[in-house]
This record gives structure tokens, sequence and C-alpha cells, in this order.
């Protein structure tokens, strides 16, 4: 099986942290005001939010 997808985390005007397909990171880019990526998968970006969350860049959902 192989995933071609990136995934993205993007941090949004209200502080919290969304992860989001590539293929959707165009679409409002205005209203990010900080992004991170491109993840491999789904499950590092997750990995990597809860890092920020921790990191106080992010605010938890």
């Amino acid at each position: 099986m192989s995933n071609t997808q990136a995934w993205y985390i993007v941090k949004q005007n209200t502080g919290s942290c969304d992860i989001i397909p590539s293929e959707k990171l165009g679409e409002s880019n205005s209203e990010f005001v900080e992004q991170w990526g491109p993840f491999d998968s789904r499950e590092d970006a997750i990995a990597r939010r809860i890092g920020l969350i921790r990191a106080g860049k992010c605010q938890p959902q």
C-alpha cells in the first residue's frame, strides 16, 4: 500500500493547530498564521502537533 499524500500542520488565527492534507493547503492559506510540514503520514503530523502543543506553539483542541 503506497500513500503519497503529504500532511501539514497549520496554526489557525485562534491558536489551535489542525492537520490537513496537502491538497487543502492552498484553499484557505490566508487563514493560517504558521504552518509546518510536509509530513509523510498523518501519524507523523499528529506526533509533531503534540510536540508543538507541549512547546506552547499550539493550543490543544
